[in-house]
């Protein structure tokens, strides 16, 4: 069984409509998809559309946000946590990214969260990706 990685397909599918300059984005629909899409929301790279499809059919779709510029708020993306090697993060480990202009999202036990999340919350965890 060859497992996929969700997050990396995720940032790869930003990274390319980014680039080719697509207003938005559609992925296979998992709660945890949801959940990192709501966090990237929260953040204010991404804006969540409404579900499409119905049950294994599902789809999410989300928005790019883009500056007054039509420059992506997106920049870039790195993952950290892969499925070969997981890296784990003390709260005190968690600093900012790129001087505090990016994200670093974070699987915690209170969910999906950004490093000023975590911090606010005094939670370490799984470090997903960084975003910038």
């Amino acid at each position: 069984m060859i497992k996929n990685d969700l997050i990396a397909d995720m940032i790869v599918r930003v990274k390319n409509a980014v680039a080719t300059r697509k207003e938005s984005v559609v992925f296979p629909y998992s709660k945890f998809a949801a959940a990192v899409v709501g966090v990237l929301e929260r953040a204010g790279y991404l804006e969540v559309l409404p579900k499409k499809g119905k049950k294994v059919f599902r789809q999410l779709e989300v928005r790019i946000v883009y500056l007054n510029n039509r420059m992506p708020k997106f920049n870039g993306a790195r993952r950290i946590s892969k499925l070969s090697k997981r890296v784990y993060s003390k709260i005190k480990d968690v600093t900012p990214v790129k001087s505090g202009h990016g994200s670093l999202i974070l699987s915690t036990p209170k969910g999906i969260l950004t490093d000023k999340e975590a911090r606010k919350e005094n939670v370490g965890g799984e470090a997903l990706f960084q975003i910038w």
